[in-house]
This record gives structure tokens, C-alpha cells and sequence, in this order.
């Protein structure tokens, strides 16, 4: 069974997270999986079209369609399985009124394909209006590379810990108030960071860790409190808390915004708080500082719960989906 995976982006997260850590389990049970990255030029997109032809379906990763892909793309696919885990049908600078250029294109793709799998049960239900084969498959992660052993530093710090790229510190941002709240009144208290990008924090102690796939487990097993800031709008409500999740892996109780799949995966007063206030923030995260026993508590019941979103069972089902929808 041939598949042939476009993506306007290989080298992105989103796609390492959402169809590149698979690719090796898809392989090897007999789903050939060839990766092309969508070329910008008319004539190159429609020689990779007619390449179709060779595959038994194409699985398009997250891009919307404009009139000429879909008409080549339909013309020359057996099959297409249409994958999107965030909402592409908003813009995310305009999040609060539907952008037509981000709408349209959303649900030309949506409308194409045989299959649509989307990350939660919000983005479903914008595809479902256009696609009668719409299915949910959440974000997995290999739990096993963030099974670092809980080595708190014997500094006597606090480290709230946040992970991200540059696009997304501003979520980061708006808990700023409750950091600062934290902060006059514990003097232990760091905010580490692991990212690409280091913002100035005024008031607050940051430490800077560079992202990398070698050192996140350990940074994250050091850190005591995971924070998962999210605005609520039409955009940030399709997020599906990757965060949340590497959190739990690492086994640290988690504080997040009860927005997109956060209120999923993070089960209020046993794995982490939702917090919906700067207030509500402070509270939680300063009860954790307090009674760092039930950090430890909550830790070990989100690595736990971390599990069932391990690549081996979550890349299980995608293997599934994709050889039904291609085997019709």
C-alpha cells in the first residue's frame, strides 16, 4: 500500500507531531509512506498531482486547497485523507471574525477528501457540515522521552516551566499578572522557559533553555509546574495542548486555560488545575507551592494518564484509519 504525504512543510512541528513521528510505525506495517513538500509553482504542484496516479491515496497534511489544487488533485488522486490539527479555517490575527481567504480553501479540502482526521472534537465539527467521514485523533507523543527521573535542583527553587515556539509566547504573556502575583510573595520562584526565543520579564527571575529534542526531557523533569496559558477565541479553542501532554509525560501537575483540548487532557484537582483568571492562576499555582507533595501527587497521575496518548497506540489507530479509507 503506497502513500504518497504532502505537507507545505516537512521540517514544522506540526507535522513532525502530527504525521512525521509515525512514519517509521507506518512503514513497517505496510503503509509505504513517500513525504513531498507542495512546491510553490503551477507546473511543479501539477507534476506532483499527476504523481498521484502511482499511489494508492494522498494524505494532505493541514494545507487548503485553492480552485487549481483541487481540480488536479481530485483529477489524479484515488484517494485523498485530508489531517488538520489546528484551526485553519480562522485567521490567528483576526481570530474573532471568519476570514473568507482561511474559510474557503478549509472547506475545498474538507469537501475533496474520502477521509478528514482532525485533533479534537471542535475542529470535527467544523469539518463535519462538509464531509460525512470525519474522524478524531488526538496528538501523541513517545512517552518514554520525557520518563526523566524528577530531579528538583537542591537550590530550593520553584521552576514554572513553558514550552513553545516564538509564534505562541505571547499566551505566555498574559499570565504575566499572576506571575507577578507569585512572585512578591514567594522569593524562590523561576520562570524557565524552553523555547527559541527568551522575552525580558520584568520582576521575574527566567531561566533560558534552548529547545531541543536531547535536553527537553530532562528540563522539563527539573521544573516543578507546568503552565499552559491559552486566550479563549475561535482559533486557540482548535489548539490541542501538546504542551499539556509533554507536561504529564515528564510528570509535573499542570495549570492551563480550559480552552481547545486543555480541558481534556488535564483533569481539574487530579492531574492539574484549569484556571480561567490571572487570579485563578495565582491561587493554583501558589497551592502548589504550598503543598508541593500534591505536585508530586498530580505528577505521577498525569504520567499516567500521559500514556494512552503514547505514539504506539495513538499511531496504531491512524494506521487503521488510513488502510480502511484506502482499502474501499
Amino acid at each position: 500500500m503506497k502513500l504518497l504525504v504532502v505537507t507545505n512543510n516537512p521540517d514544522r512541528a506540526s507535522f513532525k507531531q502530527r504525521i512525521g513521528i509515525y512514519l517509521d510505525m507506518l512503514r513497517s506495517g505496510g503503509i509505504d509512506c513517500e513525504v513531498a513538500k507542495l512546491p510553490a509553482g503551477t507546473l511543479a504542484r501539477l507534476r506532483l498531482f499527476k504523481r498521484a496516479t502511482d499511489f494508492d491515496g494522498v494524505f494532505l497534511h493541514k494545507k487548503g486547497l485553492n480552485p487549481f489544487d483541487a481540480r488536479w488533485l481530485g483529477k489524479y488522486s484515488r484517494r485523498v485523507i485530508y489531517n488538520f490539527d489546528d484551526a485553519v479555517m480562522y485567521s490567528d490575527k483576526n481570530p474573532g471574525r471568519r476570514s473568507r481567504s482561511h474559510f474557503v480553501p478549509f472547506r475545498r479540502s474538507v469537501t475533496l477528501a474520502h477521509m478528514v482526521i482532525c485533533g479534537s472534537s471542535y475542529l470535527a465539527e467544523h469539518a463535519q457540515p462538509f464531509n460525512s467521514n470525519v474522524k478524531i485523533l488526538p496528538l501523541g507523543l513517545k512517552v518514554s522521552d520525557y520518563e526523566s527521573e524528577r530531579t528538583a535542583r537542591a537550590d530550593g527553587k520553584v521552576r514554572l516551566v513553558w514550552v513553545g515556539s516564538k509564534s505562541t509566547l505571547e499566551y505566555l504573556q498574559e499570565i504575566k499578572p499572576a506571575i507577578d502575583q507569585v512572585v512578591s510573595r514567594f522569593d524562590n520562584v523561576v520562570l524557565r522557559i524552553i523555547c527559541d526565543d527568551f522575552p525580558e520579564f520584568e520582576n521575574v527571575s527566567v531561566e533560558k533553555c534552548s529547545w531541543s529534542k536531547e535536553t527537553l526531557g530532562g528540563d522539563l523533569a527539573s521544573s516543578n509546574i507546568g503552565l499552559a496559558p491559552l486566550p479563549d477565541n475561535p482559533f486557540t479553542r482548535g489548539k490541542c495542548s501538546f504542551k499539556v501532554l509533554e507536561y504529564s509525560a515528564a510528570g509535573l501537575p499542570v495549570i492551563a486555560s480550559p480552552v481547545g483540548t486543555n480541558a481534556d487532557h488535564v483533569q481539574d484537582d487530579i492531574t492539574g488545575f484549569l484556571a480561567k483568571s490571572n487570579d485563578d492562576w495565582a491561587a493554583r499555582i501558589t497551592q502548589l507551592i504550598e503543598n508541593p507533595q500534591l505536585g508530586v501527587d498530580m505528577g505521577k497521575r498525569g504520567r499516567e494518564f500521559a500514556g494512552e496518548f503514547d505514539v504506539s497506540r495513538i499511531g496504531g489507530r491512524l494506521a487503521e484509519l488510513i488502510t480502511g479509507c484506502l482499502r474501499v
